[in-house]
């Protein structure tokens, strides 16, 4: 079987969503170790401005599926759509962002083509000729190293902030139809409608900078320092598990394996130990910064920089140290 490499991309009305990019990343990665280059597929009606930002990146081609009966998302025309050319294919690896649309139909998908099916994927390497994938498992309390058994093509989802969205190399990629005959793709649900959930409810995967704070903070009525912090940064806030759980802050903030998965530019981690329940929601940010008192918290594990004092003490200096900048 050839060392194929495919990539399934998601969007929202013709725009590519941030994990869509993160996941290309994976995929070009991914290729590389096999010593090929990834393809990318988009699935929609009317995506012709989508496909060629697409064509943007290194990639060997960008086939689209363009057809009424794909302009919303349903599981069975996306089966429709993929089953029977990624048969045909027999790619190595195709690479899907895990998000609940992915979730919904992904299992299906390897059922019906007889592929391997790996979830949820955070990294992998290159062993002994073979592939060392990572993946979370018990709620992301632990991280499990994996090997795929068997023969065929494997269908593998790739977790929201695990690669960076800014690691797609950018080139020149051909836009092709996909091979497949989609007068058959028929939708299998009648789509009503879609309603936003909760409208004062943050999508902090969308922020470029991000405040959170953890226990340390010492209660509600002691957030001042964050707030200000945030202010001048222009940051959104996040927490970690205890601040939600002692409801110091609504839950839409959390950050975490039962929270939202962030990859900001900026992550300020204030007064948060690090547990790996919150590690594995941010350790894709590009530059981590930790403040906290204890020397051997495991967040600075992770940090890029660490700040060893009182978070009370440290957010207000750098706070007036973020307005000089400013001027």
């Amino acid at each position: 079987m050839a060392n194929e490499v495919w990539v399934v991309l998601q969007h929202r009305e013709g725009q590519i969503s941030r994990i869509s990019w993160e996941t290309v990343g994976a995929a070009q990665k991914l290729a590389a170790t096999l010593g090929s280059k990834a393809e990318a597929v988009l699935l929609g009606s009317g995506v012709g401005l989508a496909a060629a930002e697409v064509a943007k990146s290194d990639l060997a081609a960008v086939h689209v599926a363009d057809h009424d009966a794909l302009r919303a998302y349903t599981p069975g025309a996306y089966i429709g759509a993929l089953a029977s050319t990624i048969q045909s294919a027999a790619p190595a690896f195709v690479v899907f962002p895990h998000t609940y649309q992915t979730v919904d139909y992904m299992a299906r998908l390897a059922q019906a083509v007889g592929a391997g099916l790996l979830p949820q994927v955070t990294a992998f390497q290159g062993e002994g000729g073979d592939l060392l994938w990572t993946r979370p498992v018990m709620s992301g309390k632990l991280q499990a190293k994996v090997r795929v058994k068997g023969e065929g093509t494997v269908l593998v989802s790739v977790q929201s902030g695990a690669f960076p969205a800014d690691g797609v190399v950018r080139g020149e990629a051909p836009v092709k139809p996909l091979e497949v005959d989609l007068a058959a793709v028929k939708p299998d649900r009648e789509i009503l409608g879609y309603e936003e959930v909760g409208g004062d409810t943050v999508d902090l995967t969308k922020a470029e900078i991000i405040v959170a704070v953890g226990r340390g903070v010492g209660g509600a009525d002691k957030m001042a320092p964050v707030e200000a912090l945030a202010k001048a940064l222009g940051a959104e806030i996040g927490a970690s598990r205890p601040v939600i759980d002692n409801g110091w802050l609504p839950r839409d903030r959390q950050i975490g394996s039962s929270g939202q998965t962030v990859a900001p530019k900026l992550y300020v981690a204030a007064g948060i130990s690090g547990a790996i329940q919150h590690l594995v929601g941010m350790k894709g940010s590009s530059v981590i910064v930790a403040i906290n008192k204890d020397p051997g918290a495991p967040i600075f594990t992770v940090a890029d920089y660490g700040i060893v004092g009182d978070l009370h003490e440290v957010l207000p200096a750098l706070t007036e140290a973020v307005r000089a900048a400013k001027g």
